[in-house]
C-alpha cells in the first residue's frame, strides 16, 4: 500500500496520531529530506527503523521505480514531504498516479495544509478558492500567467520563495492592479508565523520595506465581476457578438446577464433602444 501522509507546517504539535504510529511501523519511507524528517520525529519522539529514501524534486524521477517495486513487492510505503502534503506542489503525484495505474492501493493520512490554513488567515473568501502552486521565475512567465488568472472569480492562492517575493508582487500589481485585497502569510505554524492583509500596492510596499525570511504563501482575492461597468454599447456588442455564434436573442441576452451579473431585463430594454435607434437612423 502507498501511504501519503501530511507533515506538520512548523509546529511538531500538529502531528496526528495516525502519523506518528505510521512512521513508527513502517518499513519503507521516502522521504523529502531525509535529515529534517530525522529531526520531526525527534521532536515527536517517534523512534522508526524503517529504511528512509530521498525523494524530491530533483530525483523523483529516477526514484520511481524502485518505490514502485517496494509496492509491487507487496510492501507498504510511507511518503512524507518536509511540511504539509505530499503531491501538493511537492513530490508525490507521479507517484501516486503510478501506483494507482498499476491497482496498488492507496491511503492518505490527511492533515495540515498550508492552501487551506493560509486561505483562512487571509480573511478572504472561502467558498470558492483556487490553488495555483508556485508562479513562473521568470517575469514574462508570471505575467502571461496572471493575464491568464485577471479574471478568476475565485480566491487564488499561490507558494512563492521569500526571494522572488517582491518580483512577483510587482508583476501582480502591474496586471492585477493595486487594490485588489490579497494577504502575505509567512512561517505558519511557526515561532515567527505572520499575517500580511491588505491591497496589492500595500502587500508589494511591504515586501520592499522588510527583509522576507521563511516560508511564503501568498493568497490574492478573486476578481469583482459587480465592480465592473458596462456601458449599453458594450452589452449590445456582447448579444450581437453572441447571436453571430448562433444564439438565439433569448440566449445571448440571458448569458450576457449571466456573465455581467446586470438584470435580463435591463440587456432586454438595452437591445429594444438599439433597435429602435436603428430604425429611426434608416
Amino acid at each position: 500500500m502507498l501511504i501519503l501522509a501530511a507533515i506538520p507546517l512548523g509546529n511538531p504539535g500538529d502531528a496526528t496520531t495516525r502519523l506518528k504510529e505510521a512512521i513508527a511501523s513502517a518499513e519503507f519511507i521516502a522521504a523529502e529530506d531525509s535529515r529534517r524528517f530525522g529531526r520531526l520525529c525527534a521532536e515527536l519522539g517517534v523512534h522508526y527503523e524503517a529504511k528512509v529514501y530521498s525523494f524530491f524534486e530533483g530525483n523523483e524521477n529516477e526514484r520511481l521505480e524502485p518505490l514502485l517495486e517496494i509496492l509491487a513487492s507487496g510492501k507498504d510505503l510511507l511518503v512524507v514531504t518536509d511540511a504539509g502534503m505530499p503531491g501538493i506542489s511537492d513530490p508525490g503525484y507521479r507517484l501516486t498516479r503510478e501506483a494507482i495505474a498499476r491497482d496498488i492501493p492507496i491511503r492518505v493520512l490527511p492533515g495540515p495544509s498550508a492552501v487551506t490554513t493560509a486561505l483562512l488567515f487571509s480573511g478572504l473568501p472561502t467558498d470558492r478558492f483556487c490553488f495555483e502552486g508556485f508562479l513562473p521565475r521568470t517575469s514574462g512567465a508570471r505575467i502571461t500567467t496572471l493575464e491568464k488568472l485577471a479574471r478568476e472569480e475565485r480566491t487564488m492562492i499561490f507558494f512563492e520563495a521569500p526571494h522572488r517575493l517582491l518580483e512577483s508582487l510587482q508583476d501582480i500589481q502591474s496586471v492585477l492592479g493595486d487594490d485588489r485585497l490579497g494577504a502575505i502569510c509567512r512561517e505558519m505554524t511557526k515561532t515567527y508565523e505572520e499575517t500580511i492583509r491588505g491591497s496589492i500596492e500595500e502587500l508589494t510596499q511591504w515586501a520592499k520595506d522588510h527583509e522576507v525570511l521563511g516560508e511564503i504563501t501568498l493568497v490574492i482575492a478573486g476578481f469583482d465581476v459587480s465592480q465592473v461597468i458596462h456601458t449599453a454599447a458594450d452589452l449590445v456588442e456582447m448579444v450581437l457578438a453572441r447571436e453571430g455564434q448562433g444564439e438565439s436573442r433569448k440566449e445571448a441576452i440571458a448569458e450576457v446577464a449571466k456573465v455581467t451579473g446586470i438584470a435580463k431585463r435591463e440587456v432586454f430594454d438595452v437591445m429594444v433602444a438599439h433597435k429602435g435607434a436603428g430604425r429611426m437612423s434608416q
